[in-house]
């Protein structure tokens, strides 16, 4: 296992601890604000997306950057439905 491997599992192990703590002190009427809120902002994953695409070359790289770009893709449109049908509530 390299160093830099090393460091990238152990940054994503304390985001995920940490995530998870802060997801779990949000009040049940925050949580949807909250959550329509962070899939929008998924949509840096997609520029992500564009960005590496421009330096694939091999079969699997199309296949994982096909994967990549669907569920940012699909995270960034839940991410407006669920805030449509939140502010849906507060219309008369």
């Amino acid at each position: 296992m390299t160093p830099v491997l090393l460091a990238d599992i152990t940054v994503f192990v304390l985001s995920v601890l940490v995530g998870f703590e802060v997801i779990t002190k949000v009040p049940a009427t925050l949580h949807t604000p909250l959550m329509s809120g962070a899939n929008a902002i998924h949509g840096v994953v997609l520029v992500g997306v564009m960005i590496v695409a421009a330096s694939i070359d091999t079969t699997i790289g199309y296949v994982l950057l096909f994967v990549a770009a669907a569920f940012a893709a699909a995270n960034v449109v839940g991410g407006y439905v669920v805030t449509d049908r939140m502010l849906e509530m507060f219309r008369r």
